[in-house]
C-alpha cells in the first residue's frame, strides 16, 4: 500500500493546479449536494479545441519544424546581439500560433544548446528569461496563443480579428520593450553556426498541417469542434498512439474541474453577489491579481463565470500572465528546465524573472490605463 501511496502524493506535488481543481470541484459538489450540481458549465467546445491544438502541436514539435526553423535562423547571426534576437523571438512569434507552453518546451532547450556550441552560456539566464516573457506575451495575439484566450474567445463569442485588435496595443508594446532589452546588451562577435536538425518526412508535416487547418476550421466556427476532437483522436489512435498519450491531459482535467467549480459556486448567492461586486468596474486588476496567485488560465475560469465584461478579462487575465513565477504555468516550464540544467543558477534566473516580469507588467498596465483615457 506504501507504494501506490507514494505515487500519487508524486502526482500531486507534479501536478499542484491539476489537484487543486479536483478539489475545488468535489468540495463545492459536496457543499451544494448532488442534487444542485450544474454540469452545464462545462464548455465541451473549448476542451475539444484545447485537445486538438495540443495534439496538432505535439506533432509539429515531433517534426522538429519549429527547431529547423530555428536553426536556419541562427545561420545568419553575427553578434550574441542578433543571436539573442532570434532565439527570444522565435518563442514570441511561434507562441502565437503553437501556444506558449510547447514554444517554451521546444525553444529553451534548444536555446540553451545552441550557447552552449557558441561558448555564451553566460547568457543562458537572460536568453531564458526574454524567452519565458516573450512566450506569454506573443501568446496573447490570438485564440489559440494559449488556453485561456481559446477559452474566452469561446465564451465570449467575439471574432477572430476582434480579439487579436483588442490585444495587438499590448503585443506591440511588449514585443518593443522586449527587443529594447536585447539592443541594450552589448554585442559580441560569434562565428555563424548551423544546428543539425532532423525534420520529420513529408507525409507527417502534411498531416500535421492538415490537422492544424481543421483545428482552425473549429477556430472559426465552420465545424464542430467536438467532430474535431474526435476525427484527430481516431487517427492519432490508429497511427500514432504515442503522440496521443503525449498530449497534456492534467490541462484538461484542470479545465474539467475548474468548470464544475464555477457551476458549483455560482449557484451559492452570496459567493456570486461578493465576486461580481469585486468585479464590477475592476474586472483588469482584479484578474491580474487573481492570476499571481492561482495563474491566469484558472483566473480566467473562475472570473468567467460572474461578469460579462469579455473584453476586460480577457486583457485583465493575459496582462496577469506576468509578475509572479505561477501568474503564467507556461513559466515554470522554463524555471524548471534551467534548475536542472544549471543548478547554481535558479536564484539568479528567479531574481531577473521577477524584475523583467515585473517591469513589463507595470509598462502594459500603464498602456492599458493610458488607452482607457483616451479612448
Amino acid at each position: 500500500m506504501e507504494q501506490p501511496i507514494q505515487s500519487v502524493i508524486r502526482f500531486m506535488r507534479r501536478e499542484v493546479v491539476l489537484t487543486a481543481a479536483v478539489l475545488l470541484a468535489l468540495l463545492s459538489s459536496v457543499f451544494v449536494g448532488p442534487a444542485n450540481l450544474d454540469l452545464s458549465y462545462i464548455d465541451w467546445n473549448t476542451l475539444a479545441l484545447l485537445f486538438g491544438l495540443m495534439a496538432v502541436m505535439k506533432g509539429f514539435q515531433k517534426a522538429g519544424m519549429f527547431l529547423s526553423l530555428g536553426s536556419r535562423l541562427l545561420e545568419v547571426t553575427a553578434s550574441t546581439r542578433s543571436m539573442l534576437a532570434v532565439l527570444v523571438f522565435l518563442p514570441f512569434v511561434c507562441s502565437m500560433v503553437i501556444t506558449n507552453d510547447v514554444s517554451l518546451i521546444t525553444f529553451v532547450p534548444f536555446g540553451i544548446a545552441v550557447l552552449k556550441i557558441a561558448g555564451q552560456e553566460k547568457l543562458v539566464v537572460p536568453m531564458a528569461v526574454l524567452q519565458t516573457a516573450a512566450a506569454n506575451l506573443g501568446s496573447m495575439f490570438t485564440p489559440m496563443g494559449n488556453p485561456q484566450n481559446l477559452y474566452l474567445y469561446g465564451k465570449s463569442g467575439m471574432g477572430f480579428l476582434e480579439l487579436c485588435g483588442i490585444l495587438f496595443p499590448y503585443v506591440l508594446a511588449s514585443g518593443l520593450a522586449i527587443l529594447l532589452l536585447i539592443v541594450i546588451r552589448r554585442p559580441e562577435p560569434v562565428k555563424s553556426m548551423s544546428i543539425d536538425v532532423q525534420m520529420g518526412s513529408t507525409k507527417m508535416l502534411a498531416l500535421c498541417f492538415a490537422g492544424f487547418a481543421i483545428c482552425l476550421l473549429g477556430i472559426f466556427k465552420l465545424l464542430p469542434p467536438l467532430l474535431i476532437a474526435a476525427v484527430i483522436a481516431a487517427f492519432l489512435l490508429a497511427f500514432d498512439r504515442e503522440l496521443l498519450l503525449s498530449v497534456d491531459y492534467s490541462l484538461l482535467g484542470t479545465f474539467l474541474a475548474f468548470f464544475i467549480f464555477i457551476g458549483n459556486v455560482s449557484g451559492i448567492e452570496s459567493f456570486q453577489a461578493f465576486l461580481s461586486a469585486a468585479l464590477a468596474g475592476r474586472e483588469v486588476l482584479v484578474s491580474v491579481l487573481a492570476s499571481q496567485v492561482i495563474s491566469n488560465v484558472p483566473a480566467a475560469l473562475l472570473l468567467s463565470g460572474f461578469t460579462s465584461q469579455w473584453e476586460s478579462l480577457l486583457i485583465g487575465c493575459n496582462l496577469g500572465g506576468l509578475g509572479t513565477l505561477i501568474a503564467s504555468m507556461a513559466s515554470l516550464i522554463s524555471y524548471k528546465l534551467i534548475a536542472q540544467e544549471y543548478p547554481e543558477r535558479k536564484g539568479t534566473y528567479f531574481f531577473w524573472f521577477t524584475v523583467c516580469n515585473v517591469g513589463l507588467l507595470a509598462l502594459l498596465l500603464a498602456l492599458y490605463f493610458l488607452l482607457e483615457m483616451l479612448f
